[in-house]
């Protein structure tokens, strides 16, 4: 294998998972990725991360999966942690895709993980002689649209949206300032979907189906979502394209939806596609149940404690909507699954493991 090793974190994770298979079988429906080199791609799972599946997947393919283990929340220099990970990475790539979004052990934990777990992948590949660190990020450093503002784009100024838009904009700093000693890239990703998905995005999909899908307010609100292959298309450009260090971009769906929109092709997709009776109604709030959910999320954040649902709902009603005009102009990026495509693959793929929606 002549190619330099990739290392990925965030292995098993939905979007981490995505991306090594990417890496290792490629995008077919991308041109020039359909077929990477084979190289080796080292994976950072935490020590108790079930990869047995992704190890049995890859098996016997053109690239390498070596698995190793550590838990960037805590310092870790022993040899199956990230002496192991970096070991022989001169040249290498990083795809540093782990991050906390919902925290189990209260808002400490998303700065033990996005913040600190950084700063050591950061130290570590300076050391190492890494090439380029390619970060992912959020549309949480810059929030939501505030009043005049409709499509943000990568001149948006910050403002992080609670404590895990605080922890994503630290980390960014740390990214931008290592660019004098590593190439750096960072993306932003908004709201993903696809294959692969986790339990609680099966779960709204349980909530359309029931007729309890919330809309609040109009639903007119806009936001950018991104299929996890377009995500995976936007990261491996990031390391193909010279110019891209030092910069940041916004990968999406090539347009925003609007949450009626969103809402609207998930029902028809189970109706139409996999004839799965939904009730077609919708469990519609007022403007304020959004507002009254925002102050009992940053009551709770403000005690350390983190309620996945009440941090949800308060976003509901919000426009977090991105351009991608700069990663299509420079990097060459051109999302090939939109919307109701990426909702059959996702629907698709839950049924055939056997999961119920």
């Amino acid at each position: 294998m002549s190619e330099k090793p990739a290392l990925v974190t965030g292995v098993p994770g939905w979007l981490g998972s995505k991306l090594v298979e990417s890496l290792i079988s490629g995008l077919p429906e991308v041109k020039g990725l359909e077929s990477p080199a084979p190289r080796l791609v080292r994976a950072l799972a935490l020590p108790a991360a079930d990869t047995a599946e992704m190890e049995k997947q890859f098996s016997g393919q053109g690239a390498t999966l070596e698995v190793v283990r550590g838990d960037l929340a805590k310092e870790d220099n022993n040899e199956n942690g990230l002496n192991r990970l970096f070991k022989d990475a001169e040249g290498a790539t990083v795809f540093h895709v782990a991050g906390v979004i919902h925290p189990t052990r209260g808002v400490k934990e998303f700065y033990e993980v996005n913040v600190e777990g950084t700063r050591r992948m950061l130290e570590r590949a300076v050391q190492a002689g890494v090439k380029r660190f390619i970060h992912v990020s959020s549309n949480s450093p810059i929030g939501v649209a505030r009043a005049g503002q409709t499509i943000f784009d990568e001149s948006s100024p910050y403002n992080p949206y609670m404590n895990y838009g605080k922890s994503k904009k630290l980390a960014e700093d740390l990214v931008n300032a290592a660019a004098g000693k590593i190439e750096t890239v960072i993306i932003r990703p908004p709201w993903f979907y696809g294959t692969g998905q986790p339990p609680r995005q099966t779960l709204f999909f349980t909530m359309i189906k029931d007729g309890k899908a919330p809309i609040v307010g109009s639903g007119n609100n806009l936001r950018s979502m991104a299929y996890v292959d377009n995500i995976c298309q936007g990261l491996m450009l990031c390391e193909r394209v010279a110019g891209a260090a030092g910069r940041t971009y916004w990968i999406a769906d090539q347009e925003p939806y609007t949450m009626n929109q969103i809402v609207d092709t998930i029902e028809k997709v189970l109706s139409k596609d996999f004839n799965i009776a939904c009730r077609g109604s919708r469990m519609r709030l007022p403007d304020l149940a959004s507002e009254v959910a925002l102050m009992v999320d940053a009551g709770l954040q403000g005690a350390g404690l983190y309620h996945q649902k009440f941090h949800v709902l308060s976003e509901m009603n919000k426009n977090i909507a991105c351009s991608i005009k700069r990663a299509e102009q420079e990097l060459g990026y051109k999302p090939t699954v939109a919307l109701e495509e990426g909702m059959r693959r996702s629907i698709d793929w839950i049924l055939k493991r056997g999961q119920k929606i």
